[in-house]
């Protein structure tokens, strides 16, 4: 018996202990200068994270702008397709070379620091771009895939650039520097 409550007990224990995902460092530079650590959610949405932490790992997000910053909403990056170098004309419109993800909606909310997957109108359309929150954004809980959370540096997302008019489009916007993973 008293072996049975002690295995017992040490179940519990590992059930409730929860298990940290990859990181990822993000170097920001522009107006919003340091750096940006969000922890990964891969037990809410394993492809995503898979995907984020693969490009983070192959430098693709290095270079990238934040293109669609909305006061009082999110900061909007990740394109890799058309997120960097000097003609941004097109940057938010692209995403990787790798397929459109299929969606992992959970219950998590969108609270501030939360990192969500950007998409176009098919909710499987997610592929490179992610967004972080400025403040909570309740309605897009279970239509958005949550990936993560930032656990060091809001400070340097609260200096982001912001974008202009509704659809927050920056001019000579902030940039991802470097991304790494830290596992």
């Amino acid at each position: 018996m008293r072996k049975l409550l002690a295995t017992l007990a040490i179940l519990a224990l590992g059930a409730g202990a929860a298990v940290a995902g990859p990181r990822i460092a993000i170097e920001v530079a522009g107006e919003a200068n340091g750096t940006v650590v969000i922890e990964l959610r891969d037990d809410l949405a394993p492809r995503h994270v898979e995907r984020i932490v693969t490009l983070a790992e192959q430098g693709a997000y290095d270079g990238v702008v934040f293109h669609r910053v909305i006061e009082g909403f999110m900061a909007q990056t990740g394109d890799v397709e058309f997120g960097k170098g000097s003609d941004l004309s097109r940057a938010g419109m692209g995403g990787s070379a790798l397929p459109d993800l299929k969606a992992e909606f959970s219950a998590a909310p969108f609270d501030r620091g939360v990192v969500g997957m950007a998409r176009a109108q098919n909710p499987d359309s997610a592929n490179s771009q992610f967004f972080i929150m400025f403040a909570p954004g309740h309605f897009l809980n279970g239509d958005y895939t949550v990936v993560g959370q930032v656990v060091s540096g809001m400070d340097v997302v609260d200096r982001i650039k912001r974008g202009a008019g509704q659809s927050g489009a920056v001019r000579n916007p902030d940039r991802m520097v470097k991304v790494t993973v830290q596992r």
